[in-house]
């Protein structure tokens, strides 16, 4: 909920979500707790679906919020992911919906920036994945499960054809460093073009290299 360009982080990814061609919802999966009151409060005056549910339980979350709207694939997005390019999502539901696979996303090989994750599958297949773990890391990581098991389930991963140069790249905000990076990425490019894409965050970073070293030392925390 903190405010870049004037906007809490969490407007700005709905509006990137909302330019999604191929999305045709929106629904934000929070918690039960008081502190996410003022989410709700956000969807409801940005006419987009809310669902409330478990903090720890995450896979149980989406998973009611999907079958409470009648959603038969998912597009799934996690809200630390505010830089998310709507090209990239309409690309991975064209791959998903021409084929035959049970899950289709950009993060088995790791070629796109850390944050702009992007998963889709059946609801139908995270209802198998329900029944058949208890495990509480599977259920705090909603698709731990689906692409942790390969021999069940028929996966493809999307490649993004950017230069290895960018694939290092953090865009997610889980830090302060994080939330100070994406916040001058927005500061440069949101004023000029609202629906600036990943390319034009790549070419912000060719001409000012110095953006890296803001949070460059951070770890991404291994989910097992």
């Amino acid at each position: 909920m903190r405010p870049v360009v004037g906007k809490p982080l969490l407007e700005l990814l709905v509006e990137r979500l909302k330019r999604a061609r191929r999305v045709d919802e929106v629904v934000i999966a929070t918690t039960t707790n008081d502190g996410d009151d003022q989410v709700e409060s956000l969807t409801q005056r940005l006419g987009i679906g809310c669902f409330r549910g478990s903090e720890h339980d995450v896979l149980d979350r989406v998973l009611r919020a999907a079958q409470a709207t009648g959603t038969d694939v998912i597009v799934e997005i996690t809200g630390d992911c505010p830089l998310i390019d709507f090209q990239v999502i309409d690309k991975l539901v064209d791959v998903y919906q021409a084929n035959d696979f049970d899950y289709v996303a950009n993060i088995l090989k790791r070629t796109f920036p850390r944050g702009l994750d992007t998963q889709v599958f059946a609801t139908s297949v995270l209802e198998e994945v329900a029944r058949l773990t208890d495990d509480p890391v599977d259920h705090e990581h909603v698709s731990l499960y689906i692409y942790q098991h390969p021999e069940r389930f028929k996966l493809h991963n999307v490649e993004s054809g950017m230069p290895e140069e960018f694939w290092d790249l953090r865009l997610t905000v889980d830090t302060p460093e994080d939330f100070a990076l994406v916040r001058r990425v927005y500061e440069e490019l949101y004023p000029v073009n609202p629906a600036f894409t990943v390319q034009d965050v790549a070419e912000l970073f060719q001409r000012q290299p110095e953006l890296r070293t803001i949070n460059q030392h951070i770890m991404q925390k291994a989910v097992r």
